[in-house]
């Protein structure tokens, strides 16, 4: 049994805080990231993996980090996420995407850090 909530019309939604939560210390989600490279250098959650939505759409697999666990994806407002994860859900994988992306987590005052590894804001 999934440990997110799903909807009768496609994989589930979660808000950032849950994300956050979920993909934390304590969670066993991975954050999958699906905005392009440009956008993951600028500012991105700590513990995310990166996969661009183009690339997975393309058929890359997912990074080892990934695999096998459940994925909470985002992206930069949750419009790529939601496909990432109704992509990710129709190969059988674990997937929620998260409410208001990158924007959102921001807003909330969450972790960022940029390509460096550097504590940054996301814009």
């Amino acid at each position: 049994m999934s440990i997110f909530r799903r909807s009768r019309n496609g994989p589930g939604r979660v808000s950032v805080q849950e994300a956050a939560a979920r993909s934390g210390h304590e969670g066993d989600a991975t954050l999958l990231d699906v905005r392009a490279a440009y956008e993951w250098q600028t500012g991105h959650a700590p513990r995310a993996v990166h996969l661009p939505l183009s690339a997975l759409a393309a058929g890359a697999g997912l990074p080892a980090h990934a695999q096998a666990r459940p994925l909470v994806v985002i992206c930069r407002s949750g419009n790529r996420s939601r496909q990432a994860a109704e992509l990710l859900a129709a190969r059988g994988v674990d997937a929620v995407d998260v409410i208001g992306g990158m924007k959102e987590w921001a807003s909330a005052g969450l972790p960022a850090a940029d390509g460096r590894g550097g504590n940054c804001t996301v814009a």
